[in-house]
């Protein structure tokens, strides 16, 4: 495991366990958002983004935090493990009104400089609906371009916790 994509819903819990599994193999973890992202939020131009993450995916080792359907051609093909978090909706926004309230106007470790926490409901919707927006395009593209990848999917904590024992286990043996 060499190159892992880690994707699924807002407040899933992706950057967490991207964080755990990073620490427990040393295969260096990227930041979708902190690569994404450009002071106060802005959207950086298209051609610029795909360069950026066809340059991250051509990298011998990683652990990709973040889902950017809209760039899943060029990391699947690099990919050799997909972990996609599949939880709850009501979940996803539990957490991420925890982490709102505990981080709000504070940039976050994984995000971007000059990307403070913020919440809208433009983001809200997204979440809420991530099943029906983003699911489908996952799925095309796993067909597409990862049909060498048997996800694994994370649908309760237990799941990720079960992973990451199993990855502790197997780099002890």
């Amino acid at each position: 495991m060499r190159r892992v994509l880690v994707i699924g819903c807002s407040g899933a819990g992706k950057s967490t366990f991207a964080g755990k599994l990073s620490a427990r193999t040393g295969v260096p973890l990227t930041s979708l958002d902190a690569e994404f992202w450009q002071p106060g939020w802005v959207i950086p131009p298209r051609a610029e983004w795909r360069a950026k993450v066809a340059a991250l995916a051509a990298l011998d080792a990683w652990i990709m935090d973040g889902t950017f359907d809209g760039s899943l051609d060029l990391r699947l093909p690099r990919a050799d493990t997909v972990v996609w978090f599949r939880q709850p909706r009501w979940l996803c926004l539990a957490r991420l009104a925890k982490r709102v309230a505990s981080s709000y106007g504070r940039v976050r470790p994984e995000m971007a400089p000059g990307c403070p926490e913020r919440v809208d409901l433009e983001f809200l919707h997204y979440v809420w609906n991530f099943e029906h927006i983003a699911v489908p395009s996952i799925e095309t593209m796993l067909r597409q371009f990862g049909q060498h990848i048997d996800p694994v999917i994370i649908r309760r904590d237990a799941d990720a916790q079960r992973f990451l024992d199993d990855m502790l286990a197997t780099v002890r043996n």
